[in-house]
């Protein structure tokens, strides 16, 4: 079964989550965008993903990171984007 990665950040205002699928083009990746700009809960994160085709692998947790909109800039606006070991519920890439 293979493993991807599932990640959740904030563009425009509001949240997508979407599966990183390698070997395919970055604009074919499975996406939600959720409808407003409240941080998606844990359990609308799952809904999501299994909506996708996707669950989470055994014993993953989602991992905030930042990156600095600006690199090198430590005023820079801070981007936040969660991560998250996912597999298709097929076995396939889904």
């Amino acid at each position: 079964m293979s493993e991807h990665t599932a990640q959740l950040s904030i563009r425009t205002g509001r949240w997508t989550l979407y599966v990183a699928l390698m070997g395919v083009p970055v604009s074919q990746w499975p996406e939600h965008n959720f409808g407003s700009g409240v941080t998606p809960t844990p359990a609308e994160r799952s809904r999501a993903l299994t909506d996708l085709g996707f669950v989470f692998t055994d014993g993953a947790e989602w991992a905030w990171e930042e990156y600095p909109a600006r690199q090198d800039d430590d005023t820079s606006p801070v981007l936040l984007v969660a991560s998250i070991k996912v597999c298709s519920r097929n076995g396939g890439l889904s």
